[in-house]
């Protein structure tokens, strides 16, 4: 089995999805051996169908007990335990459905892409596809 390169983060709301890419920052529960320099790709549900919307490349991940007040208390009320600060994020400017890549023929279906892990090949093949040379 190939080293994990990335994650597939799924983010629920439009909010969200706007705020992730302002302030480079993604707050989870989910539990992962997150490495500086990992790829997250971003998931988000649009009128089509569940589409990768962006990525961003880790600079660190933080506890809850490294975050400043405000980020804490955000982190209360969404039930987060954690955060993943990103180096930088990108939004596509054209989403990438799910149905559009090698994942359609998974049994995977929303939420259950929340967490994912992607080797290095499986992210160039959706990143390549996402933003054509």
């Amino acid at each position: 089995m190939s080293e994990t390169a990335g994650y597939i983060l799924r983010i629920a709301s439009e909010k969200w999805v706007n705020r992730v890419f302002e302030m480079a920052i993604y707050y989870t529960n989910v539990r992962r051996n997150w490495k500086s320099g990992q790829t997250i790709l971003f998931l988000h549900r649009i009128q089509s169908g569940d589409a990768f919307v962006g990525y961003g490349i880790i600079a660190r991940a933080c506890g809850i007990d490294d975050l400043n007040e405000e980020e804490k208390r955000d982190c209360e009320e969404g039930g987060w335990k954690s955060a993943l600060e990103f180096v930088y994020v990108r939004r596509f400017d054209d989403p990438l459905l799910i149905k559009e890549t090698f994942l359609k023929d998974t049994r995977l279906r929303g939420r259950y892409f929340h967490g994912l892990g992607l080797s290095r090949g499986q992210l160039c093949l959706i990143m390549e596809a996402a933003e054509p040379v």
